[in-house]
C-alpha cells in the first residue's frame, strides 16, 4: 500500500519538471528573439539617384493646363457677348441676383436653394432687411476683378493690378492687411462672407459682435453679400450680420443672395457640364461678374497645391492652408471650365505673377 502514493508522487515531480523545462525553453526563446538583430537582407546594388518630382505626378496635368493657358490672350467679342447673354437670360444676375424689395415683396416665399423642401414666407421684419433696390440693375462696368484666395497669389505682386480694375470682388472676408496689400490690392467693392466663417471666427455673433464690425473696416462701404437663404441654418446668423452693422454704424451694405438665382445659376453650369453638390464662391462671382461687367480678370484661381511654373507647395489659400470641403465643391472641374472661357477670350485668367504696369 505505500508504494502506490509513492509512485504517484514520483509521477507528479516528472511532470513538473517537464513542464519546468518547457516553460524554461520558452522564456529564453522570447528573451532571445526580442534581443537578437533582425535577419538583414542581401544589400542591393545601389542606383543613381533619382530626381524628386515635387509634384508627385501632378507635373503632367499641370504642364496640359499651363500649354492652354500659354496661348495668346485676346477678347474675343463675338464669345463673349454669346455667353454673356446666355447666362443673362437663364439667371438673370442683373435683376434677381440679390434680394430687393422690388423683386421680393412681403408675402411671397423664399425656396432655400440648399433645402430645397424649406421655405420662408416673407414678412415685413424680413422684407425691411432688403435692399431697396437692385445694385446692379441697368449697371456695366468697364473692367471687374473677381479676387480667389488661392495660395497662387502668395508673392505674386498682382495688388496693383487688382486695384486698377474698375470693380473689384472678393470672396469670404479676406485678409487684406499685414503686408497681404502687395500682393492682393485692398480695393473692395463688393465682398462674400460664408456664414461659417461667422460661426467659427465670431461665435455666430451670440456674444460681442463688436470684433466682427471692426473686421469689415478693410472693406470700406463695399457691399457685404451674405447667402441668408441657402440653408436654414444660415438665415439667423446673417440676421444678426445685418443688425450688428446696423447697430454700429458701419458704412459696409449688407445684401442677400436671392436662392432662385444660385438654384438657376446651378441649373446653367449643370448643363455645361459641371457635376458638383455646391458651386464655389469663386464661380458664382465670375458668373455675376461676366453679366455686368465688359471685361473679367480673375486672380487667385488655382485648384493645384503647387505653382503653375515652378512647381513648389502652395497653401491652399494665400493667408492659410485650410482645405476646401472637396466633396461639396469640384474646383478642378470649375477652373477646367473657366480655363475654357479664358482660351475663348471670355474672360482672363491671371497666374503667376503680375507685372508692374502689365494687364
Amino acid at each position: 500500500m505505500r508504494g502506490k502514493p509513492l509512485r504517484s508522487l514520483f509521477s507528479w515531480m516528472i511532470t513538473l519538471l517537464f513542464v519546468a523545462s518547457l516553460l524554461t525553453t520558452l522564456i529564453w526563446y522570447v528573451l532571445n528573439d526580442n534581443n537578437v538583430e533582425p535577419r538583414k537582407l542581401p544589400a542591393r546594388e545601389k542606383s543613381a539617384p533619382q530626381p524628386s518630382d515635387p509634384c508627385k505626378g501632378c507635373r503632367e496635368v499641370i504642364d496640359k493646363v499651363i500649354e492652354r493657358y500659354s496661348q495668346p490672350w485676346k477678347k474675343q467679342e463675338d464669345n463673349h457677348q454669346k455667353f454673356r447673354s446666355q447666362l443673362n437670360s437663364k439667371c438673370n444676375g442683373f435683376e434677381k441676383a440679390i434680394v430687393t424689395q422690388a423683386n421680393t415683396p412681403v408675402g411671397s416665399k423664399l425656396v432655400y436653394d440648399g433645402e430645397k423642401k424649406r421655405s420662408l414666407q416673407v414678412n415685413l421684419e424680413i422684407f425691411s432687411t432688403f435692399a431697396k433696390e437692385h445694385p446692379f440693375s441697368n449697371k456695366t462696368w468697364d473692367t471687374c476683378a473677381v479676387v480667389g484666395n488661392g495660395g497662387i497669389l502668395t508673392n505674386s505682386s498682382c495688388g496693383q493690378m487688382i486695384d486698377s480694375a474698375q470693380f473689384v470682388i472678393r470672396c469670404n472676408l479676406p485678409p487684406l492687411a499685414n503686408g497681404y496689400e502687395k500682393h492682393v490690392g485692398i480695393k473692395t467693392d463688393l465682398v462674400t462672407a460664408n456664414p461659417s466663417i461667422l460661426l467659427e471666427k465670431y461665435g455666430a455673433l451670440m456674444g460681442r459682435r463688436r470684433p466682427f464690425v471692426e473686421s469689415l473696416r478693410s472693406y470700406g462701404n463695399s457691399l457685404l453679400l451674405l447667402p441668408a437663404f441657402s440653408y436654414g441654418h444660415n438665415t439667423p446668423v446673417s440676421m444678426r450680420a445685418y443688425y450688428s452693422i446696423e447697430d454700429f454704424e458701419s458704412p459696409t451694405r449688407p445684401v442677400f443672395f436671392n436662392p432662385a438665382y444660385l438654384q438657376s445659376l446651378a441649373i446653367f453650369w449643370r448643363s455645361q457640364g459641371l457635376r458638383a453638390v455646391r458651386l464655389s464662391t469663386g464661380i458664382i462671382m465670375a458668373s455675376l461678374a461676366l453679366e455686368v461687367c465688359n471685361d473679367v480678370h480673375l486672380y487667385g484661381f488655382w485648384p493645384f497645391n503647387h505653382h503653375p511654373y515652378s512647381f513648389h507647395t502652395l497653401t491652399n489659400h494665400y493667408y492659410d492652408d485650410r482645405q476646401t470641403k472637396k466633396k461639396f465643391h469640384a474646383m478642378p472641374a470649375e477652373f477646367d471650365l473657366l480655363l475654357r472661357l479664358h482660351s475663348q477670350g471670355v474672360l482672363r485668367l491671371h497666374l503667376g505673377g503680375c507685372q508692374p504696369g502689365g494687364t
